[in-house]
């Protein structure tokens, strides 16, 4: 038996806003879809769940976290906090929604990955600090994975405006194909160790 719900593929719930959903693409273009085809290509049997919500804010998720951890979802990844910028939210009440999300797949015993957002710098130094700070502290207090950057892969480019232009759509926020399969191939090697995680742990049910 415990070799067969080792083969059983890994379930993982990603819960998120519009840069989960895939906004503005196609189906298979978008974040769950290229993730997915990315990690079955490295051998690993997993299905994710599509968990993402254009629009949706750390409150959001907050309010449909317990029923996006049903009982097949083996792990979680929590991708929050754009729209919270968008709208120069307080960053205490970001935290406080992200960390009971934390809370709650904690109780659920599903691991995580956490994948931040840097904030810009037109708040205010203040502000960007409190910030980004959210996700460093909420994953060292729940012991969750962390990708510091959800974006990163994109913002990191030294030439900041043909990054935008090759791998941003028009609007700026969200990325295109192009820029998602950067984003997968940047956080595909923290989702694998989420896997080997749930693998470590007997594997899911």
């Amino acid at each position: 038996m415990p070799a067969a719900a080792s083969a059983d593929p890994v379930t993982i719930a990603a819960l998120g806003d519009s840069l989960t959903q895939g906004y503005g693409l196609v189906q298979e273009q978008g974040f769950v879809p290229q993730l997915e085809r990315w990690l079955n290509a490295r051998g690993a049997d997993v299905v994710i769940v599509n968990a993402g919500v254009s629009g949706d804010t750390t409150a959001g998720g907050l309010s449909r976290v317990d029923w996006t951890l049903t009982p097949d979802v083996d792990a979680m990844i929590v991708a929050l906090g754009g729209n919270d910028l968008l709208r120069g939210l307080d960053p205490a009440v970001s935290r406080a929604n992200i960390d009971g999300i934390l809370d709650a797949a904690d109780a659920a015993g599903v691991p995580v990955l956490l994948a931040g957002l840097k904030a810009p710098g037109n708040y205010g130094a203040d502000y960007q600090a409190e910030f980004d700070a959210i996700f460093t502290d909420l994953a060292a207090q729940h012991g969750t994975l962390l990708a510091p950057d959800f974006l990163g892969a994109i913002q990191s480019l030294p030439d900041r405006k043909a990054a935008m232009a090759d791998y941003m759509q028009p609007d700026g926020i969200h990325p295109n194909a192009d820029g998602v399969a950067l984003i997968v191939a940047d956080l595909g090697p923290l989702v694998l160790d989420l896997v080997e995680t749930v693998r470590a742990v007997g594997g899911p049910d």
